[in-house]
């Protein structure tokens, strides 16, 4: 895949954070003039002023990060709660209402979300977290099937076991244990490589993927499917 993205301008939210400066990377490597926004978004108002102060963009690779609490369920916190999806959560709306209407307009467009496996998959003590990510993916297959009539795509990768430096940073890799879970939950036996995954990502923000709306393709090694 070659020039993938050439001539398209590419909105990457949390561009130093998740998989934020990989996807800045090989999106530029196939093209693209990326527009990458390292701003929190939590705020109200913090989402619409990203998306104005981009001007024209062609897509939108939500990219949104929060280090997963490990709280058993039964002891989740309302503030817990409320912090995980104030960041995972509640900014996608607001970045699509944003986005969307200029995309919807032209009758063209693509918004990428980039979630979570863990989603997919029960996980313990991960109640908060999962419920977030699961609330993205529910999010992107309605507005996926709504949008499509428009010409705009809609689409999620739900990842886990994907290099990068927030939940998979140097010294989790190098420890023992975490390498000995490796090789018992995930069937390919690795971390799938920062690369691949973006790649992957640049491919379905590319116009080769216009026939995806609404869907949710997992990158996990095989870990989301077993």
């Amino acid at each position: 895949m070659q020039n993938a993205l050439l001539g398209k301008k590419v909105l990457i939210t949390q561009s130093t954070e998740f998989m934020g400066p990989v996807l800045c990377e090989v999106f530029s490597e196939q093209g693209a003039e990326v527009i990458a926004d390292e701003n929190p978004l939590s705020d109200k108002e913090a989402a619409a002023h990203v998306v104005r102060n981009a001007g024209h963009f062609d897509v939108l690779v939500a990219n949104l990060a929060h280090l997963a609490p490990s709280t058993p369920a039964a002891e989740v916190g309302e503030g817990e709660w409320r912090q995980v999806f104030a960041a995972l959560v509640d900014p996608l709306p607001r970045l699509v209402a944003a986005a969307a209407p200029a995309m919807i307009a032209r009758r063209s467009g693509k918004i990428l979300v980039i979630g979570s496996a863990s989603a997919l998959r029960g996980m313990k003590r991960a109640s908060t977290y999962s419920a977030a990510r699961g609330a993205q993916l529910a999010y992107v297959q309605a507005v996926g099937v709504e949008f499509a009539p428009h010409n705009v795509q809609v689409n999620a990768i739900a990842q886990n076991f994907v290099e990068n430096p927030t939940y998979f940073p140097a010294e989790v890799q190098a420890n023992p244990r975490f390498k000995e879970r490796l090789a018992r939950e995930v069937p390919l036996g690795r971390l799938v490589a920062a690369r691949e995954d973006a790649q992957f990502a640049a491919y379905l923000c590319s116009e080769a993927a216009n026939c995806f709306v609404g869907q949710v393709f997992p990158v996990s090694g095989g870990w989301a499917v077993r």
